[in-house]
C-alpha cells in the first residue's frame, strides 16, 4: 500500500532516512502510518501540530555496556537498551527482551508498538521497551545474576515507578526480574514498583503469568462471538512458540472448548491429534527448560518435525502465533486460509508480516493484531503497578476478571474505530487508530515542548 496523504507520505520518508536499514521499526511504523490516513484527512489539526512527526521519533533512546564476568573467570560484554518512546499518557512501560537478536531496529520497533497497545488498555501508560543481546539459554544460574546486576546498574538511572516500569518478555522470566528488582534494591536503597512480572513474595500480582496467552483468548473469543457468532467451542487450533504465551493461550483456549494440537520451539514443532497435554508442555519448559522435541519421548503418538514454520501447515480453524516477529509470512498465511482457518490472533509482537496481515484480511478471516490481541500483559503489569501503589494485593479472580474486562474493550473499541473511519472489520486499521487517538489527543494538550 502506498500513502495517499502528503504529510504521513514526508513523515515516513523522514523516518526511512533516518532510520536506514532498521526493517523491523520501519515495518512497524508504516504499518501504523498506512492505517492513520482517514484520521489525518479529517483532522487536520494532526499535521499542523506535528503529531505524527513526534509520535514516531522515541524521546530517548538509550545504549549502554553491560560487562559480566562468566563461570570460568572470563570478561563479556553485551549490550543493553532502553527505548522511552513516549510518555504521553503515563510513565514508560514494556519490557525487557533478553535475545542475541535485540538491536536498536527491534527495541525501536517494539517501543514503538508499546505506545499503541498501552492505550488500548486503556490504562495511564506510555510505551517504552528495552532490553540486551543476551542469551540466557545456557547460561548458569550466577551467570544469569551477574549479567542482570551489571544491566541494571545502568538501567536503575534512567528508571523509576512513575518515570519508567519495564517488565518482562523473552529471555526475562521470574528469575531475571527477581535479579534485577534485587540490584535495583540495593542501588537504591527502596522498595518501590519498579519492576513488573515480580514473584508473589516481593511484590508481584497473580495472574501475571498467565495474562499475555490469557488475554490473546479473551480477545480472540469476544472477535469470533461479535464477528461472526462462533466460539471457541470445537475448534481446532495451532499454537506457535512454547514459552510463557504460549503456554497460557494453551491453557485458556482449551478452557474455552478448543483443542489445541499443536506447539513450537526455534528447532522444530510437535503434532498431537488428541490436543497438546499440557502439564507435559509445563514439566519440560517451565520446570526443565527443555526443548519441546521432548513432548514425543512422553507421549505416545506425538509427532515431532524439525524446522519450527511447518506448524502453520497443520489445518486449523484457528491460529495463536506466540512465538516471535515475522515468524508467519505470506506463504504460510495462503496455506491457512487454504485450509480453512476462520481467525487468527497475534499472541507475539508482530509475528505476521504486511503481506500474511493483508491476506487474511482480504480473505474474511477475522484477524486480531499483537497490539491489540497480546495486549493483556501490559494490562496486568499496570495492575500490578496499582497494586504496589496501594500496598495491597488481589486476588487471581479479581486480577483475570479485570484482564477479561480490558480485552473485551479493546476488542470493542478496535472493531468501533474500524467502522467509523470506513475501514469496517479490519482490525489493524481500527486498534491502531482506538491507540493513536488517546495519545495524540495528550500530546495536544501537552504542547509542543511537553
Amino acid at each position: 500500500m502506498e500513502f495517499k496523504n502528503a504529510y504521513l507520505k514526508k513523515v515516513y520518508e523522514k523516518v526511512e532516512a533516518r532510520n536506514p536499514g532498521e526493517k523491523e521499526f520501519l515495518q512497524a511504523v508504516k504499518e501504523v502510518l498506512e492505517s492513520l490516513e482517514p484520521v489525518v484527512e479529517k483532522d487536520k489539526s494532526y499535521e499542523t501540530n506535528g503529531i505524527i512527526d513526534r509520535i514516531v521519533e522515541p524521546e530517548r533512546l538509550i545504549q549502554f555496556r553491560v560487562s559480566w564476568v562468566d563461570d570460568n573467570g572470563n570478561v563479556q560484554v553485551n549490550r543493553g537498551f532502553r527505548c522511552q518512546f513516549n510518555s504521553a499518557i503515563g510513565p514508560y512501560k514494556g519490557g525487557l527482551r533478553l535475545h542475541p537478536t535485540v538491536c536498536a531496529s527491534v527495541i525501536k520497533f517494539l517501543g514503538f508498538e508499546q505506545i499503541f497497545k498501552n492505550s488500548l488498555t486503556g490504562l495511564p501508560i506510555g510505551g517504552g521497551k528495552g532490553g540486551s543481546d543476551f542469551d540466557p539459554k545456557g547460561k548458569s544460574d550466577g551467570e544469569v545474576m551477574r549479567f542482570c546486576q551489571s544491566f541494571m546498574t545502568e538501567l536503575s538511572k534512567h528508571i523509576g515507578a512513575d518515570t519508567d516500569v519495564p517488565a518482562g518478555d523473552i529471555g526475562t522470566g521470574a528469575r531475571e526480574i527477581g535479579y534485577m528488582f534485587g540490584q535495583y534494591k540495593r542501588l537504591r536503597n527502596e522498595f518501590t514498583g519498579v519492576l513488573t512480572g515480580k514473584g508473589l513474595s516481593y511484590g508481584g500480582s497473580l495472574a501475571r503469568t498467565e495474562a499475555t496467552g490469557y488475554g490473546c483468548c479473551y480477545f480472540t473469543d469476544e472477535m469470533l462471538k461479535c464477528m461472526k457468532n462462533e466460539s471457541f467451542k470445537g475448534k481446532t487450533v495451532v499454537i506457535s512458540g512454547s514459552g510463557n504465551v504460549a503456554i497460557y493461550a494453551t491453557e485458556k483456549a482449551t478452557q474455552l472448548g478448543g483443542k489445541v494440537v499443536a506447539l513450537s520451539d526455534s528447532n522444530g514443532y510437535i503434532y498431537d491429534a488428541n490436543g497438546i497435554n499440557l502439564d507435559v508442555v509445563k514439566q519440560i519448559k517451565e520446570v526443565e527448560r527443555g526443548r519441546i522435541k521432548e513432548y514425543c519421548n512422553r507421549v505416545e503418538g506425538a509427532e515431532y518435525h524439525e524446522g519450527c514454520s511447518g506448524i502453520w501447515n497443520i489445518p486449523c480453524d484457528i491460529a495463536l502465533p506466540c512465538a516471535t516477529q515475522n515468524e508467519l509470512n505470506g506463504s504460510a498465511a495462503d496455506t491457512l486460509i487454504k485450509n480453512g482457518v476462520i481467525a487468527v490472533a497475534e499472541g507475539a509482537n508482530m509475528p505476521c508480516t504486511p503481506d500474511a496481515a493483508e491476506k487474511f484480511v482480504e480473505a474474511g478471516v477475522l484477524f486480531g493484531p499483537a497490539k491489540a490481541a497480546n495486549a493483556g500483559g501490559v494490562a496486568t503489569s499496570a495492575l500490578e503497578m496499582s497494586q504496589n501503589s496501594e500496598r495491597l494485593s488481589w486476588t487471581f479472580e479479581e486480577v483475570d476478571a479485570k484482564l477479561k474486562d480490558i480485552m473485551v474493550n479493546i476488542f470493542h473499541n478496535s472493531y468501533n474505530a474500524s467502522k467509523e473511519y470506513g475501514h469496517e472489520g479490519n482490525l489493524i486499521f481500527g486498534a491502531n487508530i482506538a491507540g493513536f487517538l488517546k495519545v495524540a489527543d495528550a500530546m495536544k494538550w501537552q504542547g509542543v515542548a511537553y
